[in-house]
């Protein structure tokens, strides 16, 4: 329990995460899909095929917590740590393929996992149903990013095991930090696992496939490794869809107090629409102000039984913890409607409702704890224009991630942002951007800053949502026509209409019917 717990400073820098459950949508579509040439056709019951320069063989992706597998294919695939030496230490990172269901098109789908620092063949399972529909005609790629999953992960026992992730302390975030140099410099340069390495990973393994276009699909961070791809390699893209979109100019980390303020009001004034739920919690953010200010005066430590082997902990709670936990909440709908009750019971006395949410809100987090290759990316491609906002100091996140992060990269050794890094994606590959109204880390506006500058883009806001939105409602169905048709801008999304906000619990009987 205490290893699920230490994941609030372990990822203090991450920008986002795959959404905790992707629903289940209608899946099918009229469109036609592009024609084949039978390129990358894979026999029926093939063990083994060859594609380029690469050889697959029949594998299975296991699933965490789950006797359950996935029947893929995998190919070894090596690049070079640092291309300026060649002689450098050589990665082998873990890809593997989800064959389509019918004829495959000579397109490839690219799952762009999130984090930074998530597997992309780990998340699979969560993604699969949402691209279920549009791999009926394309196979997926799933690419372990360099330092991530089974491609040499950054992993640190000394940041997984930096204590108590409840409460705030940034002299155990900077000893840990340099223990966890400690570890990964034996077996990596930290310099070396950037966003812009990973393009020219996913570049190489493009070569290596006889040089296929792709259809990128990323998903929180994975949308910065789409948007940097296409602006190198525009060539190799056929569609991107950007779901929960970091914008090529944000400076990850910056905005994060200000995007949970804005999602946790916007979500309140749901709350307020519904009479039961106003009488019940007439203002719900100055609750959670009012706790916040407790726990500053009096952190409070919570005895907590593990939900599998019942054995309890005993964790201490400071303001920054609450904030943290408040923020895992708001990622998802079904448990941001908890967030008046629980906050309420806490107010009362009463943490384990609280707490209780811990396991289902920390279950696709787990490959991120612990994880530096987010330290990598973060520190050299942002750190250098992070800076606390005073007009932070007084929402509930405070300045205190902005502080996390930049003692860390004081410490982590890490490469120079490129030239043209920061500027917005432009041209005309179609493109569809999807975003979660009620998303706490990258709100709608950053999808409406993103396809200004796009000649052949849409966007699409799902109403009461929040971060992670494509297995949503009928968007499977959306993005597999999009991915047939190519043309964002004549897409009917108003089907989209049909989802909305989850009513919030009133007590723990649910909602007011």
């Amino acid at each position: 329990m205490k290893r699920k717990h230490q994941i609030i400073l372990a990822t203090v820098v991450v920008a986002g995460l795959l959404g905790y459950r992707l629903w289940q949508g209608e899946t099918r579509t009229t469109q036609t899909h592009s024609a084949s040439s039978g390129a990358y056709r894979i026999a029926a019951h093939a063990q083994s095929f060859r594609f380029g320069d690469l050889e697959f063989t029949r594998c299975e992706i296991e699933r965490k917590h789950s006797a359950a597998t996935t029947a893929a294919y995998c190919a070894p695939f090596q690049v070079p740590e640092n291309r300026d030496q060649p002689d450098s230490r050589t990665l082998d990172l873990r890809l593997a393929l989800i064959p389509s269901s019918q004829a495959a098109d000579d397109d490839f789908i690219v799952f762009l996992a999130g984090g930074p620092g998530q597997s992309a063949v780990d998340t699979w399972p969560q993604m699969a149903a949402a691209l279920d529909a549009a791999g009926k005609h394309r196979h997926v790629l799933l690419l372990d990013q360099r330092g991530t999953g089974k491609s040499n992960p950054l992993e640190c026992k000394a940041l997984a095991d930096q204590g108590s992730a409840m409460e705030f302390d940034l002299g155990r975030v900077r000893d840990a930090t340099r223990a966890c140099l400690g570890e990964v410099s034996e077996r990596a340069d930290p310099r070396f696992y950037t966003s812009s390495d990973a393009v020219a990973d996913l570049e190489q393994l493009r070569q290596a496939l006889g040089a296929p276009r792709f259809d990128l699909v990323g998903v929180s961070y994975g949308t910065r490794m789409a948007q940097q791809y296409a602006k190198r390699h525009p060539e190799g893209v056929r569609s991107i869809v950007l779901d929960s979109v970091a914008p090529n100019d944000l400076v990850l980390g910056s905005e994060f107090a200000r995007n949970l303020d804005d999602a946790l009001k916007a979500q309140f004034a749901y709350c307020a629409k519904q009479p039961a739920c106003t009488k019940a919690f007439p203002d719900p953010y100055a609750d959670i102000l009012k706790l916040r200010d407790e726990l500053t005066a009096t952190p409070r430590t919570l005895s907590v039984a593990d939900p599998v082997s019942f054995q309890r902990s005993d964790q201490r709670l400071d303001a920054f913890g609450l904030a943290a936990l408040v923020r895992m909440y708001a990622y998802s709908p079904e448990t941001a409607s908890l967030i008046p009750l629980v906050v309420a019971e806490s107010l009362r006395g009463n943490d384990a409702p609280l707490l209780g949410q811990i396991d289902l809100l920390t279950g696709n987090m787990e490959d991120l704890i612990g994880n530096a290759m987010q330290l990598s990316v973060i520190c050299a491609e942002d750190a250098d224009l992070i800076a606390p906002d005073p007009a932070a100091q007084n929402m509930l996140l405070g300045n205190q991630m902005v502080e996390a992060i930049q003692e860390q990269c004081a410490i982590w050794p890490h490469a120079q942002r490129p030239a043209g890094f920061r500027t917005p994606l432009g041209g005309d590959i179609p493109t569809l951007v999807l975003e979660g109204e009620l998303d706490p880390v990258t709100p709608p506006r950053y999808g409406e800053a993103v396809i200004k500058h796009l000649g052949n883009a849409k966007l699409i806001v799902a109403k009461g949502q929040g971060h992670n939105v494509i297995g949503r409602g009928c968007l499977p169905k959306l993005v597999a026509g999009f991915m047939d048709a190519l043309n964002p801008t004549t897409l009917d999304a108003t089907c989209v209409d049909a989802l909305g906000p989850v009513p919030h619990f009133i007590d723990f009987n649910g909602a007011a019917p």
